[in-house]
């Protein structure tokens, strides 16, 4: 209706006075002149609704001349013969411009606010549309940057031992170096280490993505923690020369209800990161502790710096190694284990955690595993 041309709104505006003049110019002498008046009032109301100012003004002026001509004595002329009645003229035609004017200067100012919000909605909607594609720009971006150290990470992973393997067969295979029997074993030791640290880079990997599909055959079972610390500690015998390790474990702790393998697992990552930050000659206690919510926790604590408490969750999550990779020249890795620890713990019921050692010991994580039986609280 806005974008009417002039004369059509002009017509209409004429034409709604007209038929408000038409509709009750039957009941002149026996009508009230207020009741008249309001209903000119309205029409002019909805003139300056729908069109505005101008044709709101032309609908007062000729709804004044149509109430004068055909509702106010004389009848059918536009002399007025009594006082009074020019007192109602003239307030119908002051009430009839001013309410027309508000009311037109109310939609304009609707419009005004609506034009305002869909502004806004353009420019919150293009805000938004920024935000993503920088959001995007910025995912990107940050995963470039990881594929990029991700890579370097496997490169020299992968690189290390195989280039030990590359330099022992090589050797081995040299016709004119006349190698000892000694040397020999020395050599196939080398090629036997390095494989088995390929051999666990790769199981590494491929535990994990298991882990996070969810695709673990777990075979749960009654197991003493005694059994899972000493499986655990042989396995990781190699990385322990050298180093005493403590084990305190009270007669009285219950069994775990955990899948053999994963808890063994869950604990040698534990085991393997704490000797590898924390000096050769430092010890390493592990403990067991029942706790009176069914569970038991298993804690391997070391003397190495420690982490960070702002640390202490970023540690758990891949390709994350913080703060600690000096400590020991054999820190080396993807930053996996822990990971795996946490995702095996937690698909069995229980948990890993970080925290402060005792008794002079700095670093502790806890592998809390769900007892099979009654708890000593």
């Amino acid at each position: 209706m806005r974008t009417l041309a002039p004369t059509a709104k002009g017509f209409i505006s004429l034409a709604t006075v007209g038929l408000v003049t038409v509709g009750f110019a039957p009941f002149a002498e026996t009508i009230s002149h207020t009741t008249v008046a309001l209903a000119y009032l309205l029409a002019i109301l909805f003139v300056a609704t729908l069109f505005g100012s101008r044709p709101a003004l032309a609908s007062s002026v000729a709804g004044a001349l149509c109430f004068n001509f055909f509702f106010l004595p004389p009848y059918f002329t536009f002399a007025v013969s009594q006082g009074e009645n020019w007192v109602a003229l003239a307030a119908f035609l002051v009430t009839a411009v001013v309410a027309g004017q508000l009311s037109s200067y109310a939609r304009r100012r609707a419009d005004e606010s609506e034009a305002r919000r869909q502004e806004i909605e353009q420019l919150y909607s293009d805000l938004r549309e920024a935000f993503a594609q920088a959001s995007q720009a910025e995912a990107l971006r940050q995963s470039e940057q990881m594929k990029s150290a991700l890579l370097d990470a496997v490169t020299h992973d992968l690189r290390t031992p195989l280039t030990s393997i590359k330099a022992a067969a090589t050797t081995l295979m040299e016709t004119g170096i006349d190698l000892g029997d000694e040397s020999r074993r020395d050599l196939l030791a080398i090629i036997d280490e390095e494989a088995e640290r390929l051999n666990a880079f790769i199981g590494g990997i491929v535990d994990l993505a298991r882990i996070e599909a969810g695709q673990l055959d777990l075979k749960r079972s009654g197991v003493p923690v005694t059994e899972i610390i000493s499986r655990a500690v042989e396995r990781a015998s190699a990385r322990l020369s050298g180093r005493e390790v403590v084990i305190e474990v009270p007669p009285q702790t219950p069994d775990v209800r955990v899948d053999g393998q994963s808890a063994e697992e869950a604990l040698y990552s534990l085991i393997e990161n704490a000797s590898k930050y924390s000096p050769d000659d430092a010890p390493i206690r592990l403990s067991a502790i029942a706790t009176p919510t069914r569970g038991v926790e298993i804690i391997v604590e070391d003397k190495g710096r420690g982490i960070a408490p702002e640390d202490r969750e970023r540690i758990f999550e891949k390709f994350i190694r913080v703060g600690r990779a000096e400590i020991h020249s054999t820190a080396s890795g993807l930053g996996l284990g822990l990971a795996i620890a946490r995702g095996l713990a937690e698909s069995m019921g229980g948990s890993v955690t970080a925290g402060d050692g005792r008794d002079g010991y700095v670093t502790a994580f806890t592998l809390t595993l769900p007892a099979a039986g009654p708890t000593i609280g």
